[in-house]
């Protein structure tokens, strides 16, 4: 029998959209549409098993090999920088990190720059790079409200719509770096489990292809 191939995916509707595509691909699960409280759910008939973690803790799960393969937004992989190969822009859950602040806000060089975000490792490489003198403020919940009772000047975040930020009197300044997400792989697991990965891969590649073709 073949190795089953372990994947973490992602809960919410990123991962039930991302698992439509694993689906289609030949790598269905019909157990994972019973529903229920399980946590593991296994196809002896495609030869996978998956998992349902939180978003932020598929890349741990899988650094740390007890998922072959997951799904992880480039956020999480550009903060914590996980020791993972990136296989695939998966062209799904896009948004991007940027820079927001109050309208009408303009940097002042002279002074130190407060930037409030819960990226505070993404916020600092972005900053360094221009060699900006800045204080990070740690927040885990309501990063817009930092500016607007001004204990920050500006936040870092993930922005989709940039709805909560027009209706709180904020806009985007810079934008960082775009987000979607991606489909990495343990180290050792694609070592030993190269031919099945790679496949895998292929064919996700190839409808994530056809589905921007779509789209356009």
């Amino acid at each position: 029998m073949k190795p089953m191939i372990n994947i973490a995916l992602p809960k919410g509707r990123l991962g039930e959209s991302v698992y439509e595509t694993f689906e289609k691909a030949g790598y269905g699960c019909p157990a994972l549409r019973e529903g229920g409280r399980r946590l593991i759910f296994e196809s002896e008939e495609t030869c996978v098993r998956y998992f349902w973690v939180k978003p932020s803790d598929v890349a741990i799960y899988v650094e740390r090999g007890a998922a072959d393969i997951g799904v992880a937004g480039k956020d999480i992989l550009l903060e914590y920088t996980p020791d993972v190969y990136e296989l695939l822009d998966l062209g799904v859950g896009k948004c991007r990190m940027a820079v927001a602040a109050k309208n009408g806000f303009r940097y002042d060089g002279a002074k130190t720059l407060r930037v409030a975000t819960k990226f505070v490792n993404i916020a600092r490489t972005f900053y360094n790079e221009q060699s900006r003198d800045i204080d990070i403020i740690k927040l885990n919940g309501s990063i817009e409200l930092a500016p607007i009772l001004g204990l920050s000047d500006v936040i870092v975040d993930i922005v989709e719509t940039g709805t909560t930020l027009k209706e709180n009197d904020l806009s985007v300044i810079e934008t960082i770096v775009p987000i979607s997400a991606r489909l990495i792989a343990n180290k050792v697991s694609y070592k030993f489990q190269y031919d099945a990965i790679t496949k895998l891969s292929e064919k996700i590649a190839a409808l994530t292809a056809q589905r921007a073709q779509e789209t356009k």
